[in-house]
């Protein structure tokens, strides 16, 4: 099936859709939730959905490029056991959903490389929590995704093997760090993916790319398994096609590990949305603090129009004050790559990874982590080593904690008056592919809006909200912790209003 709308000169729809981007004919623009219903009803097989992602992947990859590795015999296996699975009544909600799985995320069927050289073939003993639990509830793994280098980036252009594209339009790129699961989804590549979002790396890419994308609260999704960069940062969450596969994705992967002593032991609750379109006794907080100098015209005309159809349907919206907002960029930037360089240190060519000799072990570390890192790990790494270093960890690193809670009682206080907060997901549209690269400032700014949420630990979800100069805007709504079920009330009530997300790139094969 094709885009229910006329395309554009841009190839994006002139006008809001008004009907469903799901059905028996093309299954590579399927919901999860839509994919479910088609399954149950052995309409379709699993291993048919599979095979039509396969040769989706074959025919336009080549050009997206959102995969590092693509496991078509694991996603055969997975798609046969499912069907199997599904005949004797015990299908789950992710039973046969093809998904792609950011490379930093383990797994034992298929190398994890961080999209970094100094992890090139590497091969996990073990899959991180969130992959066995979708393993487990029977979703089928279509490969890995690039990424930016151990997460590092907001473009997906620092991996060490090649940047992905954005399917929107190819001369730009699909964000970062999560670039390579967002274009997948997008491109009709899976029906869903997995990502980690740091400072906005899951959130932001998904805005780029015109689909759903969700941070959980830090504590929320466990961590174990997956590669680290920041570790009091990171949270793995999901890209998806719409609000109700957001909240089908983390019905299977949320909940207490063990493994992961920073998970919270907290009942998983339903996160099906509810159906109805009404955001009646829904207070909506508005902050100035999210407009920034810079801002496209175009984004905020989106964004704006998104806030006004939020009140339409019910919301009220209430002006709130974030003050410190405009200090979690400088303080996540002394922050994270102070725990990355912590991190990272365990690259060492010693014990997993490539080595490179040396005459001496000092010289086979050097020259390890030289050729293997990459310049924005490398960056990052120096700065964060910086910031922890005598002297200078209680001017840096220490008053960055300090600013840290200030931001985080910022969000606290506004949420003892309203139920969700919504704003920009991103301050531009895409960019293009090579236009900051030389600009780490410009490139850090991609992640304004995002940020906070990560320094606070608060859920933050990314959802389309309309189009500037053909490319897809998108509305962020925050929540208070562990409060993701507003999120997706919100979201999906807004989505059903508008069907912004129900629109697809054009790669030619319509």
């Amino acid at each position: 099936m094709t885009d229910p709308t006329t395309p554009s000169s841009h190839g994006v729809p002139a006008a809001p859709p008004t009907g469903p981007a799901s059905g028996r004919d093309d299954l590579t623009t399927l919901t999860a939730a839509g994919a479910r219903r088609l399954l149950d009803a052995r309409e379709v097989s699993a291993v048919e959905v599979t095979e039509a992602h396969l040769a989706r992947i074959a025919a336009v990859d080549d050009r997206v490029r959102a995969y590092i590795e693509v496991t078509a015999g694991v996603a055969r296996g997975q798609a046969e056991a499912a069907d199997a699975r599904i005949a004797r009544g015990e299908a789950a909600p992710l039973t046969g959903i093809p998904v792609a799985l950011k490379d930093v995320l383990c797994t034992t069927d298929a190398p994890t490389t961080a999209a970094s050289r100094i992890l090139a073939g590497y091969r996990s003993p073990y899959d991180a929590t969130a992959v066995a639990r979708l393993r487990a509830a029977g979703a089928i793994f279509l490969g890995k995704a690039n990424t930016d280098e151990f997460a590092m980036g907001s473009s997906t252009e620092n991996s060490a093997f090649f940047p992905t594209h954005n399917p929107w339009d190819l001369g730009r790129v699909p964000g970062g760090s999560s670039g390579g699961p967002a274009a997948a989804v997008a491109a009709g590549e899976a029906i869903a993916g997995i990502g980690s979002d740091t400072s906005g790396s899951i959130r932001q890419p998904a805005g780029f790319c015109g689909v759903v994308g969700l941070k959980p609260t830090y504590g929320r999704v466990s961590r174990y398994g997956l590669i680290a960069f920041a570790s009091s940062l990171d949270q793995v969450g999901p890209f998806t096609r719409s609000v109700e596969d957001a909240a089908l994705v983390m019905g299977a992967m949320a909940g207490h590990d063990p493994l992961d002593a920073t998970t919270v032991d907290l009942p998983v609750p339903q996160f099906r949305p509810e159906a109805e379109a009404d955001l009646r006794g829904v207070r909506v907080g508005v902050a100035a603090e999210y407009t920034v100098e810079g801002m496209e015209p175009g984004v905020k005309a989106a964004v704006d129009a998104a806030i006004a159809g939020l009140e339409a349907l019910g919301a009220e919206l209430v002006p709130i004050s974030l003050p410190h907002t405009e200090y979690a960029l400088p303080t996540y930037y002394i922050t994270a790559p102070a725990e990355a360089s912590a991190n990272l240190a365990r690259f060492d060519g010693i014990r997993f990874g490539n080595v490179v000799e040396g005459a001496t072990l000092r010289e086979t570390y050097e020259r390890t982590r030289g050729e293997g890192f990459g310049p924005e790990v490398k960056r990052r790494i120096m700065l964060g080593t910086y910031a922890l270093s005598s002297g200078y960890y209680d001017a840096y690193y220490v008053k960055a904690q300090k600013v840290r809670t200030l931001i985080k009682r910022d969000f606290d206080l506004a949420f003892e008056t309203v139920d969700v907060i919504a704003c920009p997901t991103s301050p531009t549209v895409a960019f293009g592919i090579g236009a900051r690269t030389d600009d780490p400032y410009q490139m850090y700014l991609a992640d304004v809006f995002t940020i906070p949420a990560n320094m606070s630990g608060i859920p933050g979800l990314a959802l389309p909200c309309g189009f500037s100069g053909g490319m897809p805007v998108s509305l962020q709504l925050l929540a208070k912790p562990f409060d993701e079920a507003s999120l997706f009330r919100v979201g999906h009530a807004y989505e059903q209003s508008q069907g912004w997300h129900l629109r697809h790139p054009d790669l030619g094969l319509a």
